[in-house]
């Protein structure tokens, strides 16, 4: 660790594995429910636990993204963080905020809008508490040195932070709504966050491997570019059905068809960078990780996503299982995985310990993948089973749902594997344990400041 305020990243990432821990264990409850319909259907509902679910998912990656630019932009500005205080500052409100919109979730207030379901006074504390980071981390930056990766990760920073106001609007036409809602949830996570999370692979490139800075840097910058050019009018996939226009089913299947693009840039970035490297890095869970993040990245936000993009298949599939396998596939490889790269690459520093845990934290890796791999292609087989009794021949949801029990029980099975995973990668990175793989050399450890 070479600047003492990059300490701050270690509060946010342990707040941010802690959240990560409930995540999973929801999603895992919830996973039980399509087996058992009527498991604690009077003490804690399946929309309320859903909702735990899925808003710890979003919480946890976007306190991970800033502990990532927390750690990484005192490296890259070669300055200390503007201010440590606002930094703490700001994860206070975060953590409140969540205790609030969870303790409001459990009495039954929320919002209703999935994804969007905070109470009132939970949204402007995260819009505060993005004010102040966009304030500290950008002074940080404009104080110090400039590069590609602080560029992209504080314009994708800034981007998500403003899409947050589209939050605070909720008009009373449906169609309007939904437009707005997209607004958010697609342009965070198939725009702005796909900028956060390739300033943050470029960076554990550049550390990890040695290659020159200028190449990871062109590379960067072709990755957001694809990026950006798809992503924006991508957004049109969501709006085939919702009321709007039908000139967005051949502008959304058109542009979305392109967003394959830069997470093959990014998976192929990632490989390449690797075999061009120099420097055999003493964190190989680190590499895993960030190449494991790159390639599923590419198979769930890619491949899956490119399966029922065009509007003559999504006619068909939409809200079904088939979403469902794309949604967590893609959440898993592109944000999960790099998030826990960057946690991996950086706790033994904020520790001062060389990396350690190693093998643990590699197994988590195949545990967690190997779950979350499993569990996309049985709901892909379900979804593709639902497809067609339901939207073909059209039988009942509920009765279509009767027949997918099979593969809602081995969905299941695949989330005690991605539980496991999780905890033994929390595990990992807490307890401290004699490691089974050589540590570095001081040498090593000095050439890693750099």
């Amino acid at each position: 660790m070479k600047y003492q305020s990059q300490k701050v990243a270690l509060a946010y990432f342990l707040v941010a594995m802690g959240l990560f821990g409930i995540q999973v264990l929801g999603g895992l409850l919830a996973g039980w429910i399509y087996v058992s319909p009527n498991t604690l259907s009077t003490v804690l509902p399946f929309n309320i636990i859903r909702m735990i679910h899925t808003n710890a998912l979003i919480v946890w990656l976007l306190l991970g993204f800033f502990g990532a630019a927390y750690y990484l932009v005192p490296e890259e500005s070669e300055r200390e963080i503007w201010s440590v205080k606002l930094a703490y500052l700001q994860l206070a409100i975060l953590v409140i905020g969540t205790l609030g919109a969870v303790g409001s979730y459990l009495v039954g207030i929320h919002g209703g809008r999935e994804f969007l379901e905070q109470p009132l006074w939970v949204k402007f504390g995260i819009l505060v508490a993005a004010v102040i980071f966009l304030v500290n981390i950008s002074l940080t930056v404009l104080a110090g040195r400039k590069t590609a990766i602080t560029n992209v990760l504080l314009t994708g920073l800034w981007l998500l932070s403003l899409l947050w106001i589209f939050s605070f609007i909720n008009p009373d036409n449906l169609s309007l709504d939904k437009m707005y809602w997209w607004f958010i949830v697609h342009l965070w996570v198939e725009g702005t966050w796909e900028l956060v999370m390739a300033a943050i692979l470029a960076f554990l490139m550049l550390k990890l491997t040695g290659v020159d800075r200028e190449v990871i840097e062109k590379w960067l910058y072709v990755i957001v570019a694809t990026a950006m050019f798809s992503g924006i009018l991508g957004t049109g996939h969501h709006f085939y059905w919702i009321g709007l226009p039908s000139y967005w089913q051949w502008t959304g299947s058109i542009f979305s068809a392109f967003e394959v693009v830069p997470f093959f840039g990014m998976m192929s970035f990632a490989f390449i960078m690797v075999w061009k490297g120099r420097r055999n890095h003493p964190n190989k869970a680190a590499l895993l990780w960030a190449l494991g993040s790159a390639t599923v990245a590419f198979f769930g936000g890619g491949v899956w996503g490119f399966l029922h993009t065009f509007h003559g298949v999504n006619f068909y599939t939409h809200g079904t299982q088939i979403t469902a396998a794309h949604g967590h596939l893609s959440f898993y490889g592109a944000y999960v995985a790099m998030n826990l790269a960057i946690i991996t690459y950086a706790m033994p520093q904020l520790r001062q310990r060389a990396p350690y845990n190693q093998v643990l934290n590699m197994i988590s890796f195949w545990l967690m993948t190997g779950g979350m791999a499993f569990m996309t292609f049985v709901l892909t087989f379900a979804g593709t089973i639902q497809t067609h009794m339901q939207r073909v021949v059209g039988e009942a949801y509920m009765d279509v749902q009767d027949q997918l029990g099979l593969f809602y029980l081995m969905r299941f099975g695949a989330g005690i594997a991605v539980v496991l995973g999780a905890l033994l990668f929390i595990y990992s990175q807490l307890v401290v344990r004699r490691e089974l793989i050589a540590p570095a050399s001081d040498a090593m450890l000095a050439e890693d400041a750099v």
